[in-house]
């Protein structure tokens, strides 16, 4: 019996690091001269054994301190906050992780006449994935995660799977773990 095993077209990683992310300062979202509090963070990519992943892709998109995403040629004409991009991609180092320095981001619009709970979009490239997966990244001690419309559809006990913790005056540690007990949520877009 024949046995078939995925060629490098047929899934995400390991390749697709190599050449997309060669410049470290594209995990800098904010320049010190961006309004807002700017924090740091430390993202680390686990697999189903809690092994680190060294060769995963973490891209981020974010809104600035008032809740405004930059976007180029904005057809609302919103104005983009001076020093701020709002967008990071990063490769893994052989511990797994991506440092990102940004600022804390703001409320955005819900679509429904509210706002969602300050957060950041991650998207993730790895090995053994067949396409990228979404998730986000609430910080611990924001007041609104309570009131989020997105965060309530996640069952209560997966939630903190979606959660950053302070383990610095302004950094923030991120896990996302692939598989297993406390898999990250991951949103289907």
């Amino acid at each position: 019996m024949t046995r078939l095993t995925a060629t490098s077209s047929q899934t995400v990683g390991p390749f697709f690091n190599f050449g997309l992310t060669p410049d470290a300062s594209l995990g800098c979202l904010a320049r010190p001269d961006t309004p807002g509090e700017h924090i740091t963070i430390r993202i680390t990519v686990l697999d189903g054994d809690r092994a680190p992943v060294p060769d995963a892709l973490i891209e981020l998109w974010q809104a600035d301190a008032s809740g405004v995403y930059a976007r180029p040629q904005d057809p609302a004409g919103a104005q983009e906050p001076p020093g701020f991009c709002g967008f990071g991609r990063l490769a893994t180092d052989a511990g797994g992780t991506s440092v990102f320095t940004t600022i804390r981001p703001g409320r955005v619009p819900d679509g429904q006449g509210g706002s969602q709970a300050p957060h950041i979009n991650v998207c993730l490239f790895a090995r053994g994935l067949l396409r990228q997966v979404y998730t986000r990244i609430y910080l611990a001690d924001g007041p609104e995660l309570e009131a989020d419309p997105i965060l309530a559809l996640v069952p209560p006990h997966r939630r903190e799977t979606l959660v950053a913790r302070r383990s610095a005056p302004s950094t923030w540690t991120f896990d996302i773990k692939l598989q297993g007990d406390h898999e990250t949520v991951f949103f289907d877009l």
